[in-house]
């Protein structure tokens, strides 16, 4: 017995659809701008939908650029914690998909005596590439 797919709505369908085609993060209001031809004309419809992206897995918030990609792994469950690699030449976005690293903050936390909830890690360095390229 499988897990139900959850149907999305046609907002939500079209942000995902354009963040799945993008090559880099995208702020809210690039998304807005670039759907509004779809029919989505303000920006609470844009942060709706994401929103529902993000706590079914299927975007994820690039807190440091407030930007948002769409999520490469199938059924992630990386809504709160999330791990990525961003080249800070090309602005290309890596998910790290490692569960060891929630036992490790956890581990580390309960050292501290600090309850671990969730984590947001984002490591800048310079991709494969780019690294070529120089």
């Amino acid at each position: 017995m499988g897990l139900a797919v959850e149907k999305l709505t046609n907002n939500q369908q079209t942000v995902l659809e354009l963040l799945e085609k993008s090559k880099e993060p995208l702020k809210a209001y690039a998304i807005l701008f670039d759907i509004q031809k779809k029919g989505i004309k303000a920006p609470l419809q844009v942060y709706r939908a994401l929103d529902k992206l993000i706590e079914i897995g299927k975007v994820h918030k690039i807190e440091s650029k407030n930007s948002y990609i769409a999520c490469k792994h199938k059924n992630c469950d990386s809504s709160t914690s999330t791990s990525f690699l961003i080249c800070e030449t090309c602005d290309q976005v890596t998910e790290l998909k490692k569960n060891n690293l929630s036992a490790y903050f956890t581990k580390q936390s309960e050292q501290a005596n600090f309850k671990y909830a969730k984590h947001n890690l984002e490591i800048y360095g310079t991709c494969k590439n780019c690294k070529k390229k120089h």
